[in-house]
């Protein structure tokens, strides 16, 4: 089915954060290739405000996972849309086209390749490709373009913050594996705040324990995490001069807000194509490890008990790389 002779498709990106904003490249770029087709988008409940504000889509649609989503697909039958783009094929996604029994079309899930490269070390990745350049090979006559990701704010969000000089320090991550130590955000903190720097501690509601840790131990920091406010936290992000932050969904919100940052990644590898995309970015990671990757989305433990993709990257180590990325930003 061609996009330019279509009136209407759906979007569906369920979950999590960074999936979702990685999607904003391929909304973009559908809507410059054919300006009159509507754009609705599906996405779970504790995600819309990635998209919901996003000029590409005519309507977004909120999922209850594990819940009654009946009155949503009576909306969406009724809606008649010429094409379903499926960006996240797995089984919930499957329902939602089967019940709208709709032509669709997927993208490729390089899932054999990441299991033998997380299970064996069997590494068939030839080339590194991003999440929006996988999710464009849903339809071929549409190119993206060479601009990132995209969140957009409403006016009336304002930032919590207004000093200068400010650090945005983003701890937290779904999986333990994902996570630089606490301490060595500490350590790194006070290095940062000795020379006038004023770190701030953003996340979410999930985030607000080590957020506070780390800020009761670096001298004039302030923990922002209060709530689920994505919106907020990347309004306040906004104010930064740079982020330091794991591989995580406000990895991908820096990304989306054009905030330069400093990635660190641990189990995980730039070959699942979840790495900054098109951002002044610097990633930090351990590749001297035979054991990396241990998993593709990150585990609760180190499966060898040492972490040593994480605790390797020293603070004085991150600090260093930090002075090397000021000098280019």
């Amino acid at each position: 089915m061609i996009l330019r002779d279509i009136d209407k498709i759906l979007i569906i990106r369920l979950s999590s954060l960074g999936d979702v904003l990685l999607t904003t490249p391929v909304l973009r770029s559908i809507k410059n290739y054919n300006p009159k087709l509507e754009i609705d988008f599906i996405v779970q409940r504790e995600y819309v405000d990635a998209v919901k504000f996003n000029p590409n889509i005519s309507s977004v649609f909120s999922y209850v996972k594990n819940g009654d989503n009946s009155k949503l697909f009576e909306a969406l039958l009724k809606r008649n849309y010429d094409l379903i783009i499926d960006l996240q094929n797995n089984n919930r996604s499957a329902g939602i086209v089967q019940s709208l029994s709709k032509p669709v079309a997927k993208f490729y899930k390089p899932s054999l390749k990441k299991f033998l490269l997380v299970h064996f070390k069997i590494n068939l990745f030839k080339e590194i490709i991003s999440i929006p350049e996988r999710y464009a090979g849903a339809f071929k006559e549409v190119k993206l373009d060479d601009f990132g990701l995209e969140l957009f704010l409403p006016a009336e969000i304002k930032p919590q913050v207004e000093e200068n000089n400010l650090i945005g320090f983003c701890p937290g991550s779904k999986h333990f594996t994902k996570m630089w130590p606490s301490e060595y955000f500490i350590e790194l903190g006070n290095r940062l705040a000795a020379e006038g720097n004023k770190i701030i501690l953003l996340g979410g509601s999930s985030d607000n324990n080590i957020c506070s840790e780390i800020a009761s131990k670096i001298k004039g920091s302030v923990n922002l995490c209060g709530g689920d406010n994505l919106l907020q936290i990347a309004a306040d992000m906004k104010k930064c001069r740079f982020v330091v932050c794991n591989d995580s969904g406000l990895m991908h919100t820096a990304c989306a807000v054009d905030i330069p940052m400093i990635s660190i990644f641990g189990s995980t590898v730039e070959e699942f194509g979840f790495f900054p995309y098109k951002s002044r970015n610097l990633v930090l990671e351990n590749k001297s490890l035979n054991c990396r990757p241990c998993s593709h989305i990150g585990k609760n433990a180190c499966p060898l008990k040492h972490f040593k993709c994480m605790k390797d990257l020293t603070p004085g180590f991150v600090y260093d790389n930090i002075k090397k990325f000021e000098e280019i930003l």
